[in-house]
């Protein structure tokens, strides 16, 4: 029997290795493995059609769900997960005491539409009550001039105030010399890895501010989901339930090795002893793939979507992903 040929794009984690390098297999399947980095992934899978399966930015995969665009169908596989509390840097002259105080401030962010905003937005105002139309947006490249941008063209409502910098410019720079008052960032900017004096991060103490943030609301933020071609879904209906199977399996794989002590998986000296600590945290199943157990985050980023108008309306979480997917239990 000839097996389905399919490219997979993701980045090489722990999570994922398992099925780019052959350890785990799927069911009358073949992968042909693309390692790669999320930008690039992202761009070729959304303007280019690149290839069969692939990680992707849950915002980007809300916008599209939100326009109708059907070229590819969502599995409730979360690849990437992330508390983002480390993410905001402030300028510590601009009176900046509380995340309150970042109302009527200017904020750069790389992509408007990248999740780590969504989040960050989303956690602004419910917990600070900072609304997206409160704070005025600047996108751009964060330490590399005209490197920023959208990777899908938006169209916001008037009251959003989104602009982007020169392309001569970078956010970074402009948080260094005091032109934008904070910026969200995935990695440090050069100025705070520097240790620029006026430069600082929102909440210091990030890791018991995300632990406390848990606790408050039992959300654990989505940042990736992942996409299959829907022509191929068509032509194979038990295409993605055998997707989401492995795809637990190979995750399953990686929590288990962070438990190993004979010999350690990853080169950390106490890495068994601080999986255990987060397992104590975020509970038995602390990263959860289906839809039903992540629900009450997959809702949070639809509600933050349209509250930052990157959807008309609010959605229905089953929309973004298969109907064969969504009762698929994980059991890592």
């Amino acid at each position: 029997m000839t097996k389905l040929r399919l490219s997979l794009a993701c980045v090489q984690t722990d999570r994922s290795a398992p099925l780019l390098d052959g350890r785990i297999t799927i069911p009358g399947c073949e992968i042909i493995p693309h390692p790669g980095e999320t930008q690039d992934i992202f761009r070729r899978t959304l303007n280019e059609r690149a290839f069969d399966v692939s990680e992707m930015s849950m915002s980007s995969h809300i916008v599209q769900c939100g326009r109708g665009v059907e070229d590819y169908v969502g599995l409730p596989v979360f690849l990437s997960r992330a508390f983002r509390h480390a993410s905001l840097y402030i300028r510590t002259d601009r009176g900046i005491e509380s995340p309150a105080d970042l109302a009527g401030k200017t904020v750069g962010i790389e992509q408007f539409q990248q999740t780590v905003g969504l989040w960050l937005r989303g956690i602004l105002a419910d917990q600070y009550g900072v609304r997206t139309q409160d704070v005025s947006w600047r996108n751009g490249g964060l330490d590399v001039p005209g490197a920023g941008g959208e990777r899908l063209a938006l169209s916001l409502p008037a009251d959003i105030r989104l602009e982007p910098i020169a392309k001569t410019e970078t956010l970074d720079a402009m948080l260094a010399d005091g032109r934008l008052d904070a910026v969200i960032a995935t990695r440090p900017p050069p100025s705070f890895k520097a240790g620029q004096e006026k430069v600082a991060r929102m909440f210091p103490d990030y890791r018991a501010a995300e632990i406390a943030y848990f606790k408050a609301s039992g959300m654990f933020p989505i940042m990736h989901c992942v996409l299959v071609r829907r022509t191929l879904v068509d032509q194979n209906p038990w295409l993605p339930t055998e997707l989401f199977r492995a795809f637990a399996k190979a995750k399953a794989h990686a929590l288990n090795e962070l438990a190993q002590m004979n010999v350690a998986r990853v080169s950390l000296a106490w890495i068994a002893e601080d999986a255990a600590e987060t397992r104590a945290v975020l509970g038995k199943s602390m990263w959860a793939y289906g839809l039903e157990e992540s629900r009450h985050e997959v809702e949070a980023m639809l509600r933050y979507a349209a509250n930052d108008g990157l959807t008309a309306e609010v959605i229905e979480p089953e929309r973004l992903f298969h109907s064969s997917t969504h009762k698929l239990r994980d059991q890592a």
